[in-house]
């Protein structure tokens, strides 16, 4: 008998419909249901070609959302992090440039800051 274990237990993912974690799923199902609202909701009005576009990307960041992840981060971690670096605690760096060399010779064998 062979038990299969995960290299890095960390990757395992728990499996509940057609191989797909609870995540993918409920993402998957909101992709499908905004082009389903897509394709009805615009039928009537564009051709059938540019409905099936639209459903495409309608529902691409949708699937994007559930399936992508970033440096192991989900989406949801990503734009957290982003939002808490560049807006919430925005910093300025500045360069001040210095030439160690020059300042303990000119000030006679000073420490530099």
């Amino acid at each position: 008998m062979e038990v299969k274990i995960n290299r890095e237990i960390r990757e395992y993912q728990e499996s509940i419909f057609f191989g797909l974690n609870l995540r993918q799923l409920v993402f998957s199902i909101l992709a499908m249901g905004v082009a389903v609202a897509i394709y009805f909701g615009l039928k009537d009005m564009l051709g059938a070609e540019t409905v099936s576009w639209l459903c495409i990307l309608g529902a691409a960041p949708f699937a994007a959302v559930g399936f992508i992840k970033y440096n192991g981060m989900t989406t949801e971690q990503f734009v957290w992090a982003f939002i808490k670096s560049e807006i919430l605690t925005p910093r300025c760096l500045t360069f001040r440039s210095g030439d160690i060399y020059y300042n303990i010779i000119s000030e006679g064998g000073k420490k530099y800051d």
